[in-house]
């Protein structure tokens, strides 16, 4: 409480003014001190002035606190205000309910939201829109990572790694950046041979070799015999081979199917004719024919029941695998060819069931110098990760000995 001051200037009145409390020097917070003068003996009746004073100065004194605003103000500004304490509020003394409780209030806020008229039509268009967000960001984020890194087909199923041998950089087995076809390689300065006849028909234009009336596989005889000897391929079964590629090539355009596939599959399917000690005789049919063993679901292979009556591979209970190629009875029923001519689609000539197998390898426009169209439709063929990787490596072989 401040002290009060009576001035005398000739009439007996008395003035009051506040005085504001000082702070002490070292800013603590300790009492404010009262100046207590002695009264003055020339005026009596200050004492009861001061008296009356004292309860306005109490009223009075209240009011400082309103000051501090304009005090903070002032800081705020850069000019410090002499004598003021500055009051610094505390976060502890907000109260924040617990996380908890948060989410029960906005559960329980939202629900009830949802039951209006408003809420049930905004509700399902926010949920769609969600999705749909969601959806884009992940697309976002996968696709072009899916890009960026493509990733092999076949794998190890026991190291689930890429085998060794998968193309990463573009390649296919027997490709050197064009397709290649008989008589572009292996017979220099030879004309590319063009076929306008399609599988029945006697091949015309220009072709390697002379035309004959039965096989027109015999036309590749001379192109055949050096890479038979190259590559260790039967002569009968490498004019089969090439024959093929030659009308893909004129039928189906956008597959570019090299001879060193079907060679490949060939090879690992009966070891080009040979297995179950048979042989290719000089019109292309393996004597005696090529069987596999009934499709029972013993021994890892498949459960097939018979679906030709046996007609083809003399089992009515079980299908067998037919021929050099070793086609299922059902599947040779849907893309079976004649190739050599003679008006029977035969599985267990060499001619129709090369023919037939690109066909097969053709299906659905794949591009067989594509990575992923050559190894899906490998794995199409037969679906075992050992067997694609067998007949990449066996056709990567017969490209590299044939020089194509």
């Amino acid at each position: 409480m401040g002290d009060t001051r009576r001035v005398v200037d000739g009439e007996q009145r008395s003035t009051v003014r506040l005085l504001r409390p000082a702070a002490p020097p070292d800013g603590g917070a300790g009492p404010v001190p009262r100046s207590n003068p002695s009264p003055d003996p020339a005026e009596p009746k200050a004492k009861p002035a001061d008296q009356k004073a004292e309860p306005v100065a109490a009223e009075a004194e209240p009011a400082e606190p309103k000051a501090e605003p304009v005090a903070a103000e002032a800081e705020t500004a850069g000019e410090p205000v002499a004598g003021r304490r500055r009051r610094v509020p505390f976060a502890h003394a907000v109260r924040v309910p617990p996380p908890r409780q948060l989410a029960v209030g906005a559960a329980r806020a939202t629900r009830a939201w949802s039951r209006r008229p408003s809420g049930r039509t905004a509700l399902p268009a926010l949920f769609l829109l969600a999705l749909v967000a969601a959806t884009a960001t992940a697309g976002a984020l996968l696709v072009p990572a899916a890009v960026r890194k493509p990733q092999p087909v076949a794998v190890d199923a026991t190291t689930n790694a890429p085998v060794q041998g998968v193309p990463q950089t573009g390649a296919v087995p027997g490709a050197t950046g064009a397709p290649v076809v008989p008589g572009a390689t292996g017979l220099p300065g030879t004309p590319f041979p063009t076929l306008t006849a399609t599988p029945g028909g006697t091949p015309t234009g220009p072709v390697v070799g002379p035309v004959t009336p039965g096989r027109p596989a015999d036309a590749l005889a001379a192109w055949a015999q050096q890479v038979s000897a190259a590559t260790g391929i039967p002569q009968v079964a490498m004019q089969a081979y090439g024959y093929a590629e030659l009308v893909l090539a004129q039928t189906q355009r956008s597959c570019q199917l090299s001879w060193t596939t079907l060679a490949a599959i060939g090879y690992v399917e009966s070891r080009h004719g040979s297995a179950n000690r048979a042989i290719l005789r000089p019109d292309g049919v393996a004597a005696p024919e090529i069987l596999g063993a009934p499709l029972d679901g013993q021994g890892g292979r498949s459960r097939i029941l018979d679906t030709d009556q046996g007609q083809l591979d003399h089992d009515r209970v079980y299908d067998k695998a037919l021929g050099p190629m070793q086609f299922i009875p059902s599947t040779w029923q849907e893309i079976g060819a004649d190739a050599d001519n003679d008006g029977v689609k035969n599985p267990h000539d060499i001619d129709d069931a090369a023919l037939a197998a690109g066909r097969y390898l053709c299906k659905g426009g794949r591009n067989m110098t594509i990575p992923g169209d050559w190894w899906g439709a490998i794995l199409s063929y037969n679906d075992v990760r050992r067997y694609a990787q067998d007949v990449f490596d066996k056709a990567d072989e017969y490209g590299r000995l044939s020089g194509t």
